[in-house]
């Protein structure tokens, strides 16, 4: 026997895995305890001190608004009067809200709007339910984003008419704590319109012209950063239909309320001065009215838009989330496949499917009257290798005879684990002499080739028992039963050797039955 000279390869570790774009919006916010914990000095500092900056100036514009008076601002758009307000920390905590979370931008904003209704003295207990508002609003954003799996870079149109339409409602929610300034401040109905129109629609407003730019502008960094520190994100596992649920009711809900109030506000005007009998105010009331009207149809127009976009997006991430789902099926469905014919040891074809290919080869070679051959191996002595070295090292031989015969067969040729060290090879188009001369050649490969023990390397041998398709092989079993009369012909006369059925003597065969291998 020649001496062995191979070795086993090392197997290398798989290498990491990073966090995939297309989930980037299915992470959670960036949890601050992480940051603090551990983020680097360099993100701690830079993150944390904007952060508090970010509180400084929110409180600081909060109260500007209220000191400058920069509510309910009259402006001429097309020939129709609409009322703006201009409130700078809603720019700075929406930013927030939508790069890191809902936490980071909602404390900003409730300290900011707290402040300022305090400055204005407002009771503290109406302070307290003012200042929800713009979280609330910022809820409704951030909530949007975390049922549809859409960009915030706004690079695309999709993910800009998405992000617009979405601000609206938002800025809608907002806009509730305009009616509790009306309320807290005693401002009759004639002064409440310009007060809450001026809230949602600066609000919009501020979101498309301000805050949009600045998402274009610094949100791939900020994705790029959020890629590469998935550790100080919390996994977001909500279940998005629920999501999806309950952004629908937001947005149906705002709907309502924005509808509602638009015509209790507009129609308010026109009541005042008819109940006043004060007919000098009627024409700049019904103004008014008129005005109300065209903007509710100009929202409303957006609403039904918004509606439309957000089925379509609802309909594509649907459609995508079950192609994704079929894709994975369809997969999972291929590797149980391919588990139920494979042996789990040596990835080649498992009893079974060697039977079944088997007997799809009597049939085509017996229709065709084409040449056909079958070989039966055994691992000579493999008990000994077993009780010698181990089971482990019996894998292992196992698994090297697998990988020879692979290397040695065609394509068209079928090898196949049918017990525990005996294998079986089916050469469809071969007649004896080159079976032979195949065998001759799987078993020199193979004495040649060994495995690595713990003291060196464990050579082994194998028998192989050759039959050719005949006549009177009624089917596949006697076929292969042939082959393996084979076999114990070769294992009797010495091993490691090669045996065509077609020279072994039957009655010899059956004697040697009781031996072992």
């Amino acid at each position: 026997m020649n001496d062995c000279n191979h070795q086993m390869a090392r197997t290398p570790s798989p290498p990491a895995k990073d966090c995939p774009a297309d989930q980037l919006n299915r992470l959670g916010a960036v949890a601050m305890r992480r940051v603090w914990l551990f983020g680097t000095p360099r993100e701690r500092c830079l993150i944390f001190g904007s952060w508090l900056g970010s509180i400084i100036a929110s409180i600081v514009f909060g109260l500007a608004t209220v000191i400058l008076n920069w509510s309910g601002l009259p402006i001429d758009f097309g020939g129709v009067q609409v009322f703006i307000s201009l409130y700078p920390p809603l720019v700075i905590c929406q930013f927030w809200a939508l790069c890191f979370g809902w936490w980071w931008g909602a404390i900003p904003a409730y300290l900011a709007a707290f402040s300022l209704s305090v400055y204005a003295g407002m009771p503290i207990g109406w302070a307290l339910l003012f200042a929800c508002a713009n979280p609330l609003g910022f809820a409704v954003l951030t909530l949007g984003y975390r049922a549809l799996n859409i960009s915030r870079d706004l690079r695309s149109l999709s993910a800009g008419l998405f992000y617009v339409q979405l601000c609206f409602v938002a800025s809608v929610f907002s806009s509730a704590s305009a009616l509790i300034w009306s309320y807290t401040n005693r401002i009759d109905s004639l002064g409440q319109l310009p007060i809450w129109q001026g809230w949602w629609l600066g609000g919009f407003v501020q979101d498309v012209l301000v805050v949009a730019p600045l998402l274009f502008l610094f949100w791939p960094a900020i994705e790029r950063w959020r890629l590469q520190r998935p550790e100080l994100q919390l996994a977001d596992v909500t279940d998005s239909r629920r999501l999806v649920l309950r952004l629908m009711l937001a947005v149906v809900s705002g709907v309502l309320g924005y509808g509602f109030l638009t015509i209790q506000l507009g129609s308010g005007k026109v009541s005042s001065a008819l109940l006043a009998g004060e007919v000098s105010m009627l024409p700049a009331a019904v103004g008014i009215m008129m005005s109300t009207t065209w903007t509710f149809f100009w929202v409303f127009a957006l609403i039904v838009a918004f509606v439309g976009f957000f089925g379509y997006q609802l309909f594509t991430h649907w459609l995508d989330e079950n192609t994704l789902l079929v894709s994975r099926l369809e997969q999972a469905n291929l590797e149980l496949e391919v588990l139920s014919r494979t042996d789990g040891l040596t990835g080649l074809y498992n009893r079974a499917a060697t039977d079944r290919l088997l007997q799809e080869a009597w049939q085509r070679a017996s229709r065709l009257d084409e040449n056909a051959c079958v070989m039966m191996l055994d691992i000579d002595h493999f008990k000994h290798i077993n009780d010698s070295y181990g089971h482990a090292v019996g894998d292992a031989v196992i698994t090297q005879l697998a990988n020879v015969l692979r290397s040695v067969v065609r394509i068209i040729d079928v090898v196949g684990r049918y017990g525990g060290e005996e294998f079986v090879v089916i050469l469809p188009g071969t007649d004896a002499p080159g079976a032979c001369q195949l065998a001759e050649r799987m078993r020199e490969h193979i004495a040649a080739n060994g495995v690595e023990g713990a003291d060196g390397p464990i050579c082994f041998s194998v028998s192989i028992g050759v039959a050719e398709l005949q006549l009177n092989d009624n089917d596949a079993a006697a076929w292969l039963k042939r082959a393996d009369g084979a076999l114990y012909c070769a294992k009797h006369a010495g091993r490691d050797r090669v045996m065509l059925a077609q020279v072994c003597d039957p009655l010899a065969e059956e004697q040697l039955r009781p031996e072992t291998n």
